[in-house]
């Protein structure tokens, strides 16, 4: 196969594990209350705060490692959806 072609391959698939990633962390936020959306073909999470003040734009980093927000000065293991969840409320709720 064709380098280029399984270059786009590999990154589809990454494309496809990030999305599912974001998936599992807006349902953790939406049972704890927080209104949270996917965008972008479910390449960004949009966190709403419960009171006026901008969302918070949440992105998987850093390879799938971590969740990712406030320009990744802020950051998650993906392998923990409901801690980040967790930290997102507190954060979102400030």
């Amino acid at each position: 196969m064709n380098s280029i072609i399984q270059a786009v391959n590999a990154r589809l698939a990454q494309s496809q594990d990030e999305g599912i990633m974001l998936v599992r962390l807006r349902d953790r936020l939406t049972g704890l209350g927080v209104n949270a959306e996917l965008r972008d073909n479910n390449s960004v999470l949009l966190v709403h705060r419960p009171v006026e003040g901008l969302p918070v734009w949440v992105f998987v980093g850093y390879g799938g490692a971590y969740y990712s927000w406030q320009n990744a000065e802020k950051r998650h293991p993906t392998s923990d959806p409901e801690g980040a969840a967790n930290v997102l409320a507190e954060y979102v709720a400030r």
